[in-house]
């Protein structure tokens, strides 16, 4: 598959089957992910691979109720929605995708998130090619940022955790969504 087009293809997929990702899949898309550029090779970055369906479930209620009582309704996007959609029991944050890969810093850093992010979007980009869906879940970064959420994946006290994306296969694929025109600054 050519860049671009994966570039252009991959979307957000928040409609997964159940049929698991298997260890060989999981372990070819961390060796993308760690092709990433990282500042000064620092490569920063540890992998937490999540399964176990009750677990995720856990900490989706813990993370809804952390970003419930820690942002005003009126903060959050979408406000109204987001608010009803945090509020209701049955909306698991993870969508019941069949894994989670957290990419977590090992270390503080004045640049570990970006290098995060970096093999973060390797990840998706190398997942969308495996014909695998992907989804950054941000609902999930304040709970897993506190002691109990780095307790809950067993994570080091030091750790940062940066990127929580699922992984799965969809269950339909996702529409092209329109893009602005690019606002370009060209200097000299």
């Amino acid at each position: 598959m050519d860049i671009s087009e994966a570039i252009a293809g991959r979307r957000a997929v928040r409609d997964y089957t159940s049929e698991p990702v298997d260890e060989a899949t999981l372990r070819a898309l961390i060796a993308d992910a760690v092709q990433a550029p990282s500042a000064i090779n620092e490569q920063p970055w540890i992998f937490t691979v999540v399964r176990d369906q009750a677990l995720l479930d856990r900490v989706s209620v813990k993370a809804k109720a952390l970003m419930l009582a820690a942002t005003p309704a009126a903060a959050l996007p979408g406000h109204a929605h987001a608010h009803a959609m945090l509020d209701d029991p049955h909306f698991q944050i993870f969508y019941h995708a069949p894994v989670l890969v957290l990419i977590s810093a090992t270390a503080p850093g004045p640049f570990v998130t970006e290098d995060c992010t970096l093999a973060a979007e390797n990840l998706m980009l190398a997942a969308y090619g495996k014909g695998l869906g992907s989804c950054w879940i941000g609902l999930a970064q304040g709970y897993l940022d506190t002691p109990d959420g780095k307790a809950a994946f067993g994570l080091p006290a030091g750790c940062q955790p940066v990127a929580p994306i699922i992984l799965g296969h969809p269950k339909s694929v996702a529409p092209p969504v329109a893009r602005k025109a690019p606002e370009i600054h060209w200097v000299g």
